[in-house]
């Protein structure tokens, strides 16, 4: 029913558009975003929806490539006086947009100086905790966010004769061995390997990325990942990997086909490849939680978010802004969050869409698409688990990256090649301190 009424708000958008071209211009507001494909297509019908909602101002979305084409364009185009309104940036960007000196307009000073109504507290813990101030303060409007959850091939497991869903790493190798030797090509896989990997298995089980809480802090964070529990799991994955038990299959969502095409049984991977799932698998498959090494943890602490944020950058007219305030609730939305979350897998941002999407049987008609959410909330953000605040950091996931595919082709050992990791990636840390004290 929400996508109807989204689809044809935006057929009623253009009509409106057309009519109301002798009239008054509306005032335009440029939205920069890093979406293409499907999910391109539902931002269009997103802002559609707004603009048909009222007369006085016109969301114009323009697709400028990935996550970090987006950002530097953005910056770029600040710097030229040229800058978009709104900008979709990645959730590792923060540091590096916090750093942008007079282009940020923070949300919550946005909210306050429109007089448009604005309640950190609707928004889920989780999300908003990973873009506050130190005083509280919301930098940026969460928007498209997800966690990596366990994909699992529920033919797979039946065929391999695999009773539960593994909720350890011991419970992952043993369920590998059975799909392997039911003829799988792996068990499992997994994408955005730094994420999964490092980030959030340090995160779920509560031990730090590094210090200064992760870098919320202080500038003066500094890389701690090279702990032996992340070491001796990485290690524990190779070794298995010699028998088909994990295959290494790309740094981002490369791997995805290797679950959709029923070679591996189990995928690690964002929340957000549902809409993926449904159109490529053809068999039946679930989502569960990220399993625990349970001689790490007793327990998961609870997992952190990706995807990206909406920043909205200074420097437009003045007038200008109570239409980007509108906007920014309008996307936020009970309506709108559960139809994106129900379309995408992204999670609902706030605690009414998420009764919504209960209210309107999604969880009973798609089990288990509220693992995300479950996750995230499991347990009150801890200083190691609310997220991560590091400068350079998209250049410090590609050095992750390298460091950790080193492994798998098994030119380094883990232990190597995460103080390696550590070491060059605080290199970049201590420049952006020094650059930005």
């Amino acid at each position: 029913m929400i996508l109807k009424k989204l689809t044809v708000a935006a057929l009623a958008a253009t009509t409106f558009v057309a009519l109301s071209a002798g009239a008054q211009a509306q005032v335009e507001i440029q939205w920069w975003h890093a979406m293409g494909g499907a999910n391109g297509e539902r931002i269009d019908r997103m802002a559609a929806g707004f603009n048909e909602s009222q007369s006085e101002y016109k969301v114009v979305p323009s697709f400028k490539g990935n996550y970090t084409e987006t950002m530097t364009a953005a910056v770029a185009a600040f710097r030229a006086g040229e800058q978009p309104h709104i900008v979709q940036v990645f959730e590792v960007g923060t540091a590096t947009m916090m750093a942008a000196e007079g282009a940020v307009y923070p949300i919550s000073q946005l909210m306050e100086d429109t007089g448009q109504s604005f309640n950190k507290s609707d928004y889920l813990p989780a999300v908003v905790s990973y873009y506050e101030t130190s005083e509280g303060d919301l930098l940026s409007m969460p928007f498209n966010s997800s966690t990596p959850v366990l994909w699992y091939n529920k033919d797979a497991f039946a065929e391999a004769g695999v009773e539960s869903v593994p909720t350890t790493w011991d419970e992952v190798k043993s369920a590998s061995e059975k799909l392997v030797a039911a003829g799988y090509k792996c068990g499992f896989s997994f994408g955005w390997q730094s994420w999964v990997m490092i980030e959030n298995y340090n995160a779920w089980h509560n031990l730090p990325m590094g210090t200064q809480e992760n870098g919320y802090a202080g500038l003066d964070t500094r890389l701690v990942f090279n702990n032996d529990a992340t070491k001796n799991r990485l290690a524990e994955i190779y070794e298995w990997s010699k028998d088909d038990l994990f295959t290494y299959g790309g740094r981002r969502g490369d791997s995805l086909s290797m679950f959709t095409n029923g070679d591996c049984g189990m995928w690690m991977n964002s929340s957000a490849y549902y809409g993926s799932m449904v159109s490529q698998a053809d068999f039946e498959f679930g989502q569960a939680m990220l399993p625990l090494d349970t001689d790490v943890a007793s327990a998961p602490q609870n997992s952190i978010i990706g995807g990206a944020t909406l920043w909205v950058l200074k420097g437009k007219d003045e007038g200008d802004y109570p239409g980007v305030a509108a906007f920014m609730n309008y996307i936020s939305s009970a309506e709108v969050q559960a139809w994106w979350h129900q379309e995408t897998g992204y999670v609902p941002i706030t605690v009414a869409a998420y009764e919504l999407s209960k209210e309107q049987g999604f969880y009973e008609t798609s089990p288990g698409t509220d693992t995300a959410i479950q996750q995230l909330t499991l347990n009150p953000p801890t200083p190691n688990s609310r997220g991560l605040r590091f400068g350079s950091f998209v250049q410090i996931r590609d050095i992750i990256n390298e460091e950790m595919e080193a492994i798998w082709n098994g030119s380094k050992t883990a232990s190597q090649a995460l103080d390696d990791a550590v070491e060059r990636g605080n290199e970049l840390l201590e420049k952006f301190e020094r650059a930005n004290s």
